[in-house]
């Protein structure tokens, strides 16, 4: 989300949107480059490779949904972006592929 815009982003950017400390945030950066899914230049610039972009959007897409509809469902948003977080990434494929299938019928108009 932070490199949509085009801007470089660096680990700090990261700290400051997520609200993690800098060691944590530095170990999981470690971590994701050691699974191939971030490169680092010289200049600390962070990008997703092909594969991180692919997670990465696929955890975007399964965050908006599951809070959008906790949020129809009558939550508050902040409790449902909170609720959210936790749940997409907890919840199997199979779940969220038929919550996502259930509410595509349902705006779709198809009788359920």
């Amino acid at each position: 989300m932070l490199d949509r815009n085009g801007a470089k982003v660096h680990s700090i950017d990261i700290v400051n949107e997520l609200g993690y400390s800098k060691p944590s945030v530095s170990v999981a950066m470690k971590n994701l480059r050691e699974k191939g899914l971030i490169e680092m230049d010289d200049d600390s610039h962070i990008t997703l490779t092909a594969v991180g972009r692919e997670i990465a959007e696929s955890m975007h897409e399964r965050h908006m949904l599951i809070s959008d509809w906790l949020i129809y469902l009558g939550v508050d948003r902040i409790t449902a972006v909170n609720d959210a977080c936790r749940m997409e990434h907890a919840m199997s494929e199979k779940s969220f592929t038929a919550i996502k299938d259930h509410l595509r019928r349902w705006r779709d108009g198809i009788a359920l």
